[in-house]
Parts: structure tokens; C-alpha cells; sequence
């Protein structure tokens, strides 16, 4: 049996209805190097649910993915710079986040 975990996420969006859509619709045609870059990191399942301008990322991990070997290749992959820094014109830091800190990783309190 494959290890599998999962991991929660929280970020805001800016509360305009417009940037809202627009945000909406770069998730309807995401870059495919965007895609691979996510599943070469062990990432087997990403979604993002939304509720006003409140985001949920859920992301199913296999046994090989490290947040912290994404971060790094995150940030040495320019093409996935200039998604995050497309993505920030409609996105804005939870209260309580550090400074240019986006999705935070959410504490599991309940499960069935």
C-alpha cells in the first residue's frame, strides 16, 4: 500500500468580484509546465475550493514529496515565478501571515 498524506491550505484572494473571476479562470487553463511542475514534486492530487474570497488548497502527497524540496524547487523554476507573481494580482495574505507568506499550511483538528 502506497503511503499517501495530505496537506490543507489557506490564502485569501482580494475580495473584488472581477479579479475573483479572472482568478477563477487562469484555474480553468493553468500553464501545463505549471502542471508538471506540481506533479514532479510528488503532488498526486491539488484542488482549491473557494468560499467568498477565502481559498482551501487540499493537496494528496506520495511518499517521495517534501515541503520543503517543493519550496526549493519552486523557487528555482522561473516559469513557476511568474505564475506566483500572476497569481498575486488577486491574492492576498490570511491575517496573521508573515510578510509575502501566501498559502498557509492548516492545522488538522477533526477526523472521521
Amino acid at each position: 500500500m502506497v503511503h499517501q498524506q495530505r496537506y490543507c491550505f489557506a490564502l485569501d484572494l482580494v475580495p473584488d468580484p472581477i479579479l475573483i473571476e479572472e482568478y477563477e479562470a487562469h484555474h480553468t487553463r493553468v500553464w501545463p509546465s505549471i502542471i508538471q511542475s506540481i506533479k514532479d514534486t510528488g503532488i498526486i492530487n491539488l484542488e482549491i475550493y473557494r468560499v467568498q474570497n477565502r481559498l482551501f488548497m487540499i493537496v494528496d502527497v506520495n511518499e517521495n514529496f517534501s515541503l520543503e524540496k517543493k519550496k526549493i524547487s519552486d523557487e528555482a523554476n522561473p516559469v513557476v515565478q511568474e505564475w506566483e507573481q500572476l497569481m498575486w494580482k488577486y491574492q492576498q495574505a490570511i491575517p496573521g501571515a508573515a510578510e509575502g507568506e501566501k498559502w498557509i499550511l492548516m492545522k488538522k483538528i477533526f477526523q472521521l
